[in-house]
């Protein structure tokens, strides 16, 4: 009697539909039927392998499932028993057999509480989440990937490691918020990927992630699969910065563009150099021109187009953490630039992300920024202001910076700045404060604050905005300083006035004193002052060669002495003749002559003696730490004292004339010898050397209101610091 047949199992059919769907990386639920699934005799196994020969599972146990071609590149086969992890084997034409994990196996990668916080716009680290991450998954090395586009059809994963065509890596959409997700076993770091975005209008557009964490070098744009290995080592000065309050402390900054200030340096080559330098300068912090990666080089990292990757130029982000690093270690803070207000319109970018208006407004009165051709992000979105809090975070939490200066801010409180009537939408109150930008800055820096002890906030706001240093609980922005605009424009109009002129116009450098406690402010001498036809900060001093320099001396001399912190932008501290150009260095062979020698070594006696006198800093937001001592605008003479919260006094006298003044007697806080710790005509600044022999005595004459008064000498275009001898 003849056996009975064996019956053959039916693999469930699949209609033309959805194999199009399948074998053209278009369905947004791949894993729904590629990978492996149950069925009544086992588990059916597909994957698509376009031109493949042949295509086998080989099974956990060492078994081989043959795949049978279904049509256009999709393959099935059914896997007996129990389900098993497996690998696919193809073979192909003249080429080795390729042996690779499946993505269709593997659950997701993003837990539902991630996805949550993301939908709620609450996901305070959402960069552990989304972009690319190498780690292990069920157990497997490899590299998730996740992307936000809620606006797309379907997305996949194109990169080197699949010769830039996702047909075999299409993602899957994890939620009705947009998140899509997929993990690729056995992808290590180093790989270059993009996603690619079908549109709702049916195109196929090709998109850097937005999260990604390295990217290729400039002008190339893919995003690079990344993996941090560093050690941290500045354990130390992380507690020690929790520990203090940055806004009453001393704080003398460096402004730097990375490209140019010594130009073919890297991160870990600038530690070595850029360290011994301020060492010698005594600056108690650098700032770096943005770092986040961008696309064009001219435009100094301020039209960002990766803003969770630090620039490639320079090296690795693992590069940049050991700068960082190293710059702690040296007792020097680091805050960065950052840039939240606009970004470029590169297509391959963030504009129209998933085809349509995603980070931006989608109104182009809200969306577009007329002056800088960029696009402005829409605030009101809950994942968009997400992802700007979150990257605010990372910065500080990941690279351990120690604050960020929040570039153009008034840019992003009115509904109108740099737009004409008509051009521009009023808020819901029919004003013309942008009440969503205002929400999101006072977010993004309560947020800071409370998970970063010790960090700096900054605002580049140009405009008389009430509270912008204020709390946000009393409804301030929750800055902690603010740059002052006010005071940069009118000290240097002054300046640039002939000393013969300046009686008329001494209302410029006085004006400051009226409103410096209205906000907790830093006074800029920044980059933007030395470019783009402005001239270098030397060459808007009137006179010849030395009477440049001794203005520039005592204009930094006064500047150090006035409330509030200072920021100076490289070169200026030797009197760099020429405009800066980001496409050069520095004029660093001007430090052959004396003269320059002299102003960079008066900018190391003033950031000394800065720091070690609490009565320069300590009281810096309050007027409790400020008094006129004089104010002679007849004969260009400025006299003040600065007080420490324990009674130290240090006096400044400036005479602003091109004439040496005296005997002139000035009014002081107390009688007692007073020594000359600055004098920024002295021989070794490049000066004439004219002063009070290193001291004075005020007698206890009553002068202008004050206990005590002292004859000086003012040497020509200088400032003197008086400190009560100890």
């Amino acid at each position: 009697m003849a056996a009975p047949k064996k019956s053959v199992p039916q693999l469930p059919e699949l209609d033309a539909g959805l194999i199009s769907a399948l074998v053209s990386a278009s369905h947004p639920q791949p894993h729904d039927w590629l990978g492996a699934h149950e069925v009544a005799e086992g588990w059916v196994i597909r994957a698509v392998r376009p031109l493949a020969k042949t295509v086998t599972a080989i099974r956990a146990d060492g078994t081989r499932v043959p795949l049978t071609h279904v049509a256009d590149g999709l393959w099935q086969g059914l896997a007996p028993g129990a389900g098993q992890a497996y690998d696919l084997e193809a073979t192909y034409d003249g080429a080795p057999d390729w042996v690779t994990g499946d993505p269709y196996r593997f659950v997701p990668s993003v837990g539902e509480i991630d996805l949550y916080l993301w939908a709620e716009g609450r996901h305070e680290q959402i960069w552990h989440v989304l972009g690319a991450h190498h780690r292990p998954h069920e157990d497997v090395a490899g590299t998730s990937f996740s992307v936000w586009a809620p606006h797309a059809r379907a997305v996949r994963v194109v990169g080197d490691f699949n010769s830039w065509s996702g047909l075999s890596h299409a993602m899957r959409r994890l939620d009705d918020n947009g998140v899509w997700e997929l993990f690729v076993p056995g992808l290590a770091p180093g790989s270059t990927y993009k996603f690619e975005i079908l549109t709702q209008a049916g195109a196929w557009v090709t998109r850097a992630d937005p999260m990604a964490r390295y990217t290729e070098v400039p002008p190339k744009t893919a995003s690079v699969v990344g993996q941090t290995l560093y050690e941290w080592h500045d354990s130390t000065w992380l507690a020690q910065r929790a520990s203090h309050d940055p806004h009453n402390s001393a704080m003398s900054v460096y402004e730097l563009h990375l490209g140019s200030w010594r130009p073919g340096l890297g991160y870990r080559e600038l530690a070595d150099q850029l360290i011994e330098y301020i060492h010698e300068l005594g600056f108690t912090h650098v700032e770096f021109l943005p770092v986040a990666e961008h696309p064009y080089g001219p435009s100094w990292g301020y039209q960002v187009t990766g803003y969770y990757a630090p620039t490639s130029r320079f090296g690795h982000p693992d590069d940049f953490k050991y700068l960082v690093d190293r710059l702690h270690q040296a007792s020097i803070g680091v805050i960065v630039d950052w840039v939240p207000a606009h970004f470029p319109k590169d297509e391959w970018a963030l504009a129209n992300f998933d085809g349509q208006p995603l980070y931006e407004h989608s109104d182009p009165r809200l969306g577009e920024h007329p002056d800088w051709g960029t696009l402005v992000f829409d605030f009101g979105h809950s994942q968009v202001r997400n992802f700007l809090v979150a990257n605010a975070l990372y910065w500080l939490e990941e690279f351990h910076v120690d604050g960020l200066r929040v570039d153009a801010v008034a840019s992003m409180l009115y509904l109108d700045y740099s737009r004409k009537d008509g051009e521009w939408l009023p808020n819901e109150n029919g004003g013309r404060e942008n009440l969503r930008a205002i929400s999101f800055l006072q977010e993004v820096n309560a947020t800071a604050y409370k998970r970063n002890p010790g960090i700096v906030m900054i605002a580049e706001e140009s405009t008389s905005w009430a509270g912008v240093t204020g709390t946000t609980g009393g409804n301030g922005l929750g800055f902690g300083l603010k740059w002052n605009m006010g005071w940069m424009h009118d000290s240097l109009e002054y300046m640039h006035e002939n000393p013969m002129w300046r009686a008329h116009h001494h209302d410029k450098i006085t004006f400051s004193f009226v409103y410096a406690w209205s906000e907790n402010f830093l006074l800029p001498i920044s980059h933007d002052e030395v470019v783009h036809g402005k001239g270098s900060l030397l060459a808007k001093m009137p006179g010849d060669q030395w009477q440049k320099l001794a203005n520039l001396r005592a204009y930094l001399a006064f500047m150090w002495a006035h409330p509030g912190k200072q920021l100076l932008f490289m070169g200026c501290e030797f009197g760099q003749p020429s405009e800066w150009s980001e496409q050069r260095g520095l004029d660093w062979w001007i430090l052959d002559q004396p003269a320059h020698q002299g102003l960079s070594r008066l900018v190391s006696s003033l950031n000394r003696v800065y720091r070690e006198q609490p009565a320069l800093w300590e009281q810096d937001n309050t007027p409790a730490g400020f008094e006129m001592l004089g104010n002679d605008a007849p004969a260009n003479v400025l006299a003040f004292v600065r007080w420490s919260a324990s009674g130290e006094a240090l006096v400044c006298a400036i005479n602003f004339g091109g004439n040496p003044v005296g005997p002139y007697r000035i009014g002081m806080p107390f009688a007692g010898r007073w020594d000359e710790v600055i004098n920024t005509d002295a021989v070794e600044f490049g000066g004439s050397g004219v002063g009070n022999y290193g001291s004075v005595v005020a007698a206890e004459e009553p002068w202008a209101g004050r206990p005590a008064s002292v004859e000086l000498t003012l040497p020509p275009l200088a400032a003197l610091w008086l400190r009560a001898a100890r």
